[in-house]
């Protein structure tokens, strides 16, 4: 073969294999660039369509249990599913599908947490919602169409879906469960007397000028002292997660809040700082990456309700027995299932057809052979031929 020949031949195939290499790092990056985020949640369409509040919405999202996830018709299904993912992550933190702090979870549930997405800041929806929710359900925050992206979660000017979400666990679950700690009154808790140290002092609203020596200097007059409390609540969470240490972002943020890295908040904010990053406190210490896919066995598993309704347990934490609730429309066989929290199932609870009605049905804390089980989580589960859901109790000896 004539060596000119056999050079060309051997430049042809190596630009063929840079070629190959070239479209295989592109098919890869350009997946995990444009593809959705792994959310393992299912939208559905909205569960109470005639209710005054909720009749805007067309679409809903049940995160864990715990935030009722309700969005109007032109919202994307990515930006819905990307608010129940952060949701879920800020809820259970290490995503081992059951929520960190047990008394929070149950106070969002009994209070009907409900996190609002709508499309337009000034559109009639708002007005609509709030004038017919009365004392239905709890909403700490809402969220609006463009405050939403997937691409950059709780990245500070583009996605304010960690801020809102958490104003609404920590309105309707921290303040509700731990007053001593997280009340938002004047000399009512650790949070508003390290409030008022970051602050340089008790001001009930903003100030002409804050102290030199301050490091959080709110200046939005419409925000009273409570609403302070809450918005320095979340700097210190997601400062403590390492999100807004970017160089951009902290000079942004600068005429609000300054110790905007972990290592600044340490050094600065010593109250703050024992507080968020004190495990017994179970606050999220890891940031939402937008992924969401905690094992199968304690996430709602929803096919197709067909009229079926799961309450949760009563009483819940309990000591001796505890009673599971359900309600069916159409005619069905159930299988109401007990597992631990690993997963394992202890005992068949029932398994018998029923027709349409409301039903109890009372659990003694003992596995299949009779044996008291000890102290911890467990899992009851309802299983038809076309719907599945579980909820989280907890057995106390």
């Amino acid at each position: 073969m004539d060596i000119k020949i056999g050079l060309k031949i051997l430049d042809l195939m190596i630009s063929i294999k840079i070629k190959v290499i070239f479209i295989l790092i592109l098919t890869f990056y350009g997946k995990s660039l444009y593809s959705q985020n792994q959310v393992c949640f299912s939208l559905e369409a909205n569960p109470n369509p005639n209710d005054p509040a909720l009749s805007i919405f067309s679409k809903y999202v049940n995160v864990l249990d715990c935030i009722n996830i309700y969005a109007e018709p032109n919202i994307s299904d990515q930006k819905i599913l990307h608010a129940a993912s952060v949701a879920a992550e800020l809820l259970d933190n290490d995503e081992d599908g059951i929520v960190d702090d047990p008394l929070i979870e149950q106070s969002l549930s009994s209070l009907n947490t409900i996190m609002p997405i709508f499309q337009y800041e000034d559109g009639n929806s708002i007005d609509t919602f709030f004038d017919n929710l009365e004392d239905d359900g709890c909403t700490g925050a809402v969220l609006f169409r463009n405050e939403i992206d997937p691409s950059q979660p709780g990245h500070w000017g583009s996605d304010a879906t960690v801020e809102e979400v958490l104003h609404t666990i920590n309105a309707c679950g921290h303040v509700e469960v731990y007053p001593g700690v997280y009340g938002l009154e004047p000399n009512s808790s650790y949070l508003s007397m390290a409030m008022d140290v970051a602050r340089g002092g008790q001001y009930m609203s903003v100030p002409q000028t804050y102290p030199e020596d301050s490091w959080y200097h709110y200046d939005d007059w419409t925000c009273d002292y409570g609403c302070m409390a809450m918005e320095y609540l979340y700097w210190c969470i997601v400062t403590n997660m390492d999100i807004i240490s970017d160089p951009q972002t902290c000079a942004g943020i600068a005429n609000e809040w300054e110790p905007c890295t972990p290592e600044l908040f340490e050094s600065t904010d010593v109250m703050m700082h024992h507080l968020i990053t004190n495990p017994i406190n179970k606050l999220p210490q890891l940031a939402p990456d937008g992924n969401y896919c905690a094992p199968t066995a304690f996430i709602q598993g929803r096919i197709d309700s067909n009229g079926i309704k799961l309450f949760s347990n009563s009483p819940n934490p309990f000591n001796s027995s505890t009673i599971i609730s359900y309600n069916i429309k159409h005619s069905d066989n159930v299988n109401i299932v007990i597992y631990d929290y690993r997963g394992n199932q202890v005992k068949k609870l029932f398994n018998k057809f029923q027709t349409s009605g409301n039903y109890s049905i009372r659990w003694n804390g003992r596995d299949k052979n009779g044996l008291v089980l000890p102290s911890g989580i467990y899992f009851y589960k309802i299983i038809t031929s076309n719907f599945m859901q579980s909820k989280k109790m907890i057995l106390v000896k």
